[in-house]
């Protein structure tokens, strides 16, 4: 961009889907100042996150976020807390915040960093109220004070005063109304807890939202791919439907048992209302830094994103968590907004969240890593129309990839390979398989040569695609 580079206020969520939000018009979740951004800016409708073979998803998708790389070529180190090993070399290629301070930004953090601490220190001049883990009680948060020095023993963490979301939010904006006056451009990374769970949001915004005037969306089932009973108790269930049940019952992480099975139709709602009840509450704190910026004149010079992690289940598909490739699970919120960006623009190109690393050190002067992560700057500038195909990955039994219209999901297990072909221009709850459709053969085998060579561009060499027909 010429002239004086722009400041980067960046906020990311931890399991807000792309649905949630109340401009995309899907579901009843309040979201002013988010709606606020992206009617002053870029909405990416159908953002996603790449996956990985990684349980906990969220580490992944922010490692890929602050490196530019894919899952499958990060060094295990950036997807935990837990810091470097002492019995081996590590490279950490350079991150957003390192480049962004080499090119004279200040950069400040605040809340969850989950890549451990080591690269936390070479990326940020500054921060406050650090949380090195992936979850804990939004009251209770355990964080540390930035330490010059990148070190994080465990006798220096304490309890956050307050609830997560605020305590975040509030460092975000003190640093900003810090900024007043500095001609130093400024990088500024809020990473919330919430939605995630225990979701506990405070007293007026779960007053917002009853359980009873919840409406369930029309993928919600009843499931029992965690329910042994009920399998060894069905008689007429073909081999076919045992293993793709089993297969996505490779997913019994711990947010799958947050609720028993069958899903109860009423605890969903319950389990709905709250998280609604997180979005609103994290996005009032949200307006609060982008009036931050406002208030010392910055507003007009700062780019200003919002995005999140991955997405999230909450009953869909009888699914509660994020591990799994339905769209509920793989698209993310994804807004952008300020000097030299459209306004008012909702862009259906496909497009990974860790696109933004990119995008962001080009708009910043650095210049644009490409491949497989690229600039969105095109697409802002309508020089492109983005991707043909956009892919992503759960452990090592299941891939999915989709063009502008139709989605393939391959499951494998026990040797053996199914699939699953969905319309999302007309099934966009991904509730019809159209792959037995002799019509959509040419299609699933399209998808499936594009899945190819997607894993080998991304290093994906865990999991070979079957080969020939599934």
């Amino acid at each position: 961009m010429p002239g004086k580079p722009p400041n980067i206020i960046l906020t990311i969520a931890d399991d807000q889907r792309g649905t949630a939000l109340g401009c995309a018009g899907r579901e009843p979740v309040r979201t002013a100042a988010m709606d606020r951004l992206a009617a002053r800016g870029v909405r990416f409708a159908q953002a996603q996150h790449l996956g990985s073979c990684h349980g906990a998803i969220c580490a992944p998708s922010r490692a890929m976020l602050h490196t530019g790389w894919p899952y499958f070529k990060l060094d295990p180190t950036l997807l935990n807390e837990h810091g470097l090993p002492k019995d081996r070399e590590v490279f950490i290629p350079p991150t957003l915040g390192q480049k962004l301070r080499g090119a004279g930004y200040h950069t400040f953090a605040t809340g969850k960093w989950h890549n451990g601490a080591h690269t936390l220190h070479p990326s940020f001049d500054c921060g406050a109220n650090l949380f090195f883990g992936g979850m804990a009680d939004h009251w209770f948060t355990p964080v540390y004070d930035f330490d010059p020095s990148g070190k994080y023993p465990v006798e220096s963490c304490r309890t956050a005063g307050g609830f997560s979301t605020e305590v975040f939010a509030q460092s975000a904006v003190d640093f900003i109304r810090s900024r007043n006056g500095n001609e130093q451009p400024f990088f500024c990374y809020c990473a919330f807890t919430a939605p995630h769970d225990p979701r506990t949001p405070p007293d007026y915004w779960r007053r917002q939202y009853q359980p009873s005037t919840i409406p369930l969306p029309p993928n919600v089932t009843p499931g029992h791919a965690f329910n042994s009973d009920f399998w060894n108790a069905r008689d007429g269930i073909t081999n076919e439907e045992i293993l793709i049940t089993q297969a996505q019952g490779r997913i019994y992480t711990r947010d799958e048992i947050l609720l028993g099975t069958p899903r109860d139709p009423n605890e969903i709602k319950r389990s709905m209302a709250e998280y609604y009840g997180m979005i609103s509450h994290m996005d009032e704190w949200i307006g609060h830094i982008h009036e931050a910026a406002g208030e010392i004149g910055a507003l007009e010079n700062t780019i200003i994103i919002h995005t999140g992690d991955h997405g999230l289940a909450v009953g869909q598909h009888a699914l509660m968590g994020k591990q799994n490739l339905q769209q509920h699970s793989l698209n993310v919120p994804l807004i952008m907004a300020g000097p030299g960006i459209p306004r008012g623009v909702v862009s259906d190109a496909l497009c990974y969240q860790h696109d933004l690393h990119p995008t962001l050190t080009e708009l910043a002067g650095i210049g644009a890593p490409s491949e497989p992560f690229q600039s969105l700057v095109p697409l802002l500038e309508n020089k492109s129309t983005g991707r043909s195909h956009i892919a992503s990955a759960f452990e090592n039994t299941q891939r999915a990839i989709r063009d502008s219209r139709y989605k393939l999901i391959e499951y494998t297990l026990g040797g053996k390979n199914f699939l699953r072909l969905f319309d999302l221009e007309n099934d966009p709850w991904e509730m019809y398989d159209l792959s037995g459709d002799a019509g959509l053969r040419g299609m699933v085998g399209t998808l499936r040569g594009e899945l190819v060579r997607w894993q080998a561009e991304v290093g994906d060499i865990s999991r070979p695609v079957c080969a020939g027909p599934a």
